[in-house]
């Protein structure tokens, strides 16, 4: 029922863990770990009848309930706890590895449960569970039915990565080119993965081309996130660090070969998640891009409207339609289909209104984060990085957007 992450494949073990089985088995730096395979959650669920809920919301609900209060066999546990006595019962970070996860056609990006920190087999186990139920949670849901594969038997399976927890100084995303004479793209910022792809911060941006040479842009990274003890916390990052590069040149030409390499080894180009810790560079996860970012606007590039706020170019299009200012789950109630989403970050669990908004404008996150890859999944035009954008428009303006020029501007500005 546990298999060592080096030995896992896709099919019974999910596209996440077969990628990083394969560049372990490659050589490539990935922390070591085990994988519940899908055969394991089959075995725990499989009375439950899953295949028979709708997409109700009660039905949903009393599902995920029972798949988090249902103790794991204890051959699993068992399992489980011989399997972390092997790495020496580290921390540990827990997260899924789904059938239709991390695919060529659907990343899933964000839209299932992961946990840093985690310790001991009690707890290990508690995350094991979450992981499962996160298979139908709303966020989850919401994406499949807007992404037009809702096949409710791919879905329902999941496997679950168990590797050791990196206590990274600095982390980031890296998309490898999508073509020849293209350039890597990397975010980067200071402490765990979380706040880049959750879009919390926005990170510092290099592109790295074919000979080595890289150009940056350094970003005010105001936050990090570290673990203490079994807890993560947000900490502020000290004023004379905030606009200090998180990684010098020649760590992103270091990444771009590693990305070259990765990219190889799998086929295709790939969304890579990476950390530093203790000097080492090491691979987080690898799957296939879905879709390609906007390029940068050119440097000193015309025809920005004078009266337009800009920011990072985040998905393709261009959009007029109503200002929603949505600071969190309270507001999402107030979104109409149509409205264009002015937040501060827009964390996985607001998926479902990226099946109605026309738009999105965060004021925070990189354009390789896990809200800016869905919103181009779905072809739905974003513009990232526009620092007090909540503050700056009025809810229920009419805003024009432009996704690839990365620009906002209210109509009767």
């Amino acid at each position: 029922m546990i298999v060592p992450l080096v030995e896992a494949a896709a099919d019974t073990c999910g596209g996440k863990a077969g990628a990083l089985g394969a560049l372990l088995r490659a050589g490539l730096p990935v922390p070591d770990g085990f994988v519940v395979p899908f055969a394991a959650h089959l075995a725990a669920v499989g009375d439950l009848g899953l295949d028979r809920f709708a997409g109700r919301p009660d039905d949903l609900d009393a599902a995920r309930r029972a798949i988090q209060s249902r103790p794991l066999h204890a051959t699993v546990t068992d399992a489980l706890g011989r399997a972390l006595g092997e790495l020496g019962d580290p921390p540990v970070a827990v997260r899924s590895s789904a059938a239709n996860e991390d695919t060529g056609q659907a990343s899933a990006a964000g839209q299932y449960e992961s946990f840093l920190a985690v310790h001991g087999v009690s707890e290990v186990s508690d995350a094991v569970r979450a992981c499962w139920a996160s298979l139908l949670s709303p966020r989850a849901i919401a994406y499949q039915g807007a992404s037009g594969r809702d096949d409710r038997s791919a879905r329902l399976v999941m496997a679950v990565i168990v590797q050791r927890h990196l206590d990274a100084e600095v982390s980031g995303v890296m998309f490898t080119p999508a073509g020849p004479n293209e350039a890597t793209r990397i975010e980067a910022s200071w402490g765990l993965g979380p706040s880049i792809v959750g879009g919390t911060v926005t990170p510092d941006a290099y592109r790295v081309a074919e000979d080595g040479s890289s150009t940056r842009t350094v970003a005010d990274k105001r936050t990090r996130l570290d673990r203490r003890g079994t807890r993560l916390v947000v900490r502020d990052v000290p004023t004379g660090s905030r606009r200090q590069p998180a990684i010098d040149d020649a760590t992103a030409a270091h990444l771009a070969d590693v990305g070259r390499e990765i990219a190889a080894e799998l086929g295709g180009p790939q969304d890579i998640e990476w950390a530093i810790a203790d000097g080492r560079t090491w691979v987080l996860q690898a799957r296939p891009v879905t879709t390609t970012p906007p390029p940068p606007p050119p440097s000193g590039a015309s025809g920005t409207p004078s009266a337009a706020l800009t920011g990072t170019p985040g998905s393709h299009g261009t959009v007029t339609g109503t200002a929603r200012i949505v600071r969190g789950p309270s507001d999402f109630a107030r979104v109409h289909p149509g409205d264009i989403l002015i937040c501060p970050f827009t964390d996985p669990a607001w998926t479902p209104l990226l099946r109605i908004a026309s738009g999105v404008v965060t004021e925070t996150g990189g354009v390789l984060s896990h809200a800016a890859i869905v919103a181009r999944e779905h072809a739905i035009p974003a513009v990232l990085g526009i620092p007090n954008a909540t503050s700056r428009f009025r809810d229920d303006a009419v805003i024009t957007i432009d996704g690839a020029a990365g620009t906002v501007t209210a109509s009767n500005a």
